[in-house]
């Protein structure tokens, strides 16, 4: 256990991703199995354990701690995990040795709710700060030290000199703790045999289009198609077995049965998935997300949000392999293969005719379609190749929205930001010009450097107003408020926001240390950019 709770410090103290990739590599390499299993699969997501909550915990150390105390201090750390860590009194079975990750896996595997809060606290009492802080971590499941399952996977691959393609190809036919993955990586053993079907193909990405790419390219030899502003997804089906993913290889599946149910095929698919019906309604993305990271999803939500999916791409049909075939023959297959499936949940996502940059640069301006974020440029002799190659395929989005915005409330970061106010909320004025009220729009914690994160944080304690737990309520009127230049790339109606509005992707393009709080912009101004 001592190993994985060093292993997250150390990963929640480096920014870079090469020395994450490197500190999950030689963890690989010096840990035995089934530890590092266990590891992986807590850093891919696959660990749940139900009896362990929150509350719970908060419960134990109020048993153990003055309250009014306990909130001081998670008001300042910012992280219930860190808090209690910290704080937890010392105890004599801390001089005990503690447990190997392995076994509190299994403990917690096995736990019930009835027994959860002395086990907890038992394994609490054998444990130093930074293994406690790796338990409540591992037993909450929100890990959140910068590390994605796909960089996990991508540290494996380079701990055993192996393609991440083929890692991911294999995940979901494989089983914690790995064994049998780690003794392919280490050369002890062959290639793991899947039995599952219906696997996930890892996909093919694109370069976003930078300042000059296209002055060297022969716009005869490109595609374009409308880059839907969806989420991409894999739709396999084999031998019965229908599964989606994501993007990313998680087994989405649960969460879209409406569109699986309709999936009756052998093959593969590569698109976007929507809300609405093919032909009649694209819904906007703030729709989709209705239906996101939801394990079950009743009738009512299935009426009201049907999911469709906009295909790009045929990756396999029946037991072909066709991602090594040009992009402009897989395109012909997946046009006659299509009308084969249920017309209302699949349909063709349309190509854009073009004859030079300049036409197709007005296009990307002034799409048919809000729901349309920018043009997708496909070579139309390129293979599907896993990764993100130079040259294939380039995404030319939209150019972003940008609006001044007014800092309104602010909140802790996690891990290297505990201790900064790093989570901004913002709003734009509304009402009267006489009397103006400020309506929060949305919410920000990226898009600024480490130096600029001191001065907010700094204004922020200089100028909070009232405290909410871990948030603070920032002084925010015309005569004294800071100024944000939020960009985004898309604005849809929302009946759960105050202002009636959702912004897309909003982050912070610049402080405007040098505006005034009552020249940032009105509601109006957002509500003019809506999608009628």
């Amino acid at each position: 256990m001592q190993r994985f709770a060093d292993l997250l410090d150390r990963l929640v103290l480096t920014p870079s991703r090469n020395g994450k990739l490197r500190l999950l590599a030689d963890y690989f390499r010096t840990v035995p199995d089934p530890d590092r299993g266990y590891a992986l699969t807590a850093l891919t997501g696959g660990l749940d354990f139900p009896a362990v909550k929150p509350a719970m915990l908060r419960t134990l150390i109020s048993e153990r701690m003055d309250e009014v105390l306990f909130a001081c201090s998670y008001d300042y750390v910012g992280d219930l995990a860190e808090t209690i860590s910290l704080v937890w009194p010392a105890s004599p079975d801390s001089e005990t040795p503690p447990p190997a990750l392995s076994e509190i896996v299994e403990t917690l595997t096995r736990l019930g709710r009835a027994e959860a809060s002395t086990v907890i606290a038992g394994l609490l009492d054998r444990l130093d700060p930074s293994a406690r802080f790796a338990l409540i971590k591992l037993a909450t499941g929100g890990l959140r030290i910068g590390v994605s399952a796909r960089l996990a996977k991508q540290a494996l691959a380079a701990f055993g000199d192996r393609d991440v393609g083929e890692i991911e190809e294999l995940w979901h036919g494989l089983e914690p703790p790995y064994e049998a993955l780690f003794a392919w990586l280490e050369g002890r053993a062959g290639k793991p045999v899947s039995a599952a079907k219906a696997l996930f193909r890892p996909v093919m990405l694109a370069h976003p289009v930078g300042e000059g790419d296209l002055e060297k390219l022969d716009p005869g030899d490109y595609a374009a198609e409308w880059k839907w502003d969806g989420i991409r997804v894999q739709a396999a089906g084999e031998d019965g077995v229908k599964r989606l993913y994501s993007r990313t290889g998680d087994d989405i599946s649960g969460a879209f049965p409406d569109l699986l149910a309709e999936f009756d095929a052998e093959m593969t698919l590569d698109g976007e998935l929507l809300v609405g019906n093919p032909g009649l309604k694209t819904g906007t993305f703030s729709d989709l997300q209705q239906r996101l990271n939801r394990k079950t999803v009743s009738k009512k939500m299935l009426a009201e949000y049907p999911v469709f999916l906009r295909c790009y791409d045929l990756l396999q049909i029946g037991d072909d392999d066709l991602r090594t075939l040009p992009f402009a023959e897989r395109r012909a297959i997946l046009q006659s293969e299509l009308p084969a499936l249920s017309e209302h949940r699949f349909d063709l996502s349309p190509m854009v005719g073009f004859s030079g940059w300049e036409e197709l640069e007005e296009k990307r301006r002034n799409p048919p379609h809000p729901v349309i974020e920018g043009v997708m440029l496909k070579r139309r002799d390129s293979a599907y190749v896993p990764g993100r190659p130079k040259g294939p395929w380039f995404k030319w989005k939209r150019d972003p929205f940008t609006v001044d915005a007014v800092l309104m409330y602010a909140q802790r970061g996690h891990g290297k930001r505990s201790s900064y106010y790093s989570d901004y909320t913002f709003g734009v004025w509304r009402g009267p010009d006489d009397a103006p009220e400020l309506v929060p729009v949305g919410k920000a914690y990226f898009g600024f450097t480490d130096e600029e994160l001191k001065l907010i944080d700094k204004y922020v304690r200089d100028n909070t107003v009232e405290r909410f737990g871990p948030v603070r309520s920032v002084r925010a009127e015309p005569g004294h408020g800071l100024v944000l230049e939020i960009a985004f790339e898309g604005l849809n109606r929302s009946t759960r926001h105050k202002s009636g509005v959702a912004m897309r992707f909003p982050r912070i393009s610049r402080l405007r240390w040098d505006k005034p709080a009552a020249e940032a912009d009105r509601l109006e101004t957002l509500i003019a950019l809506l999608a009628d």
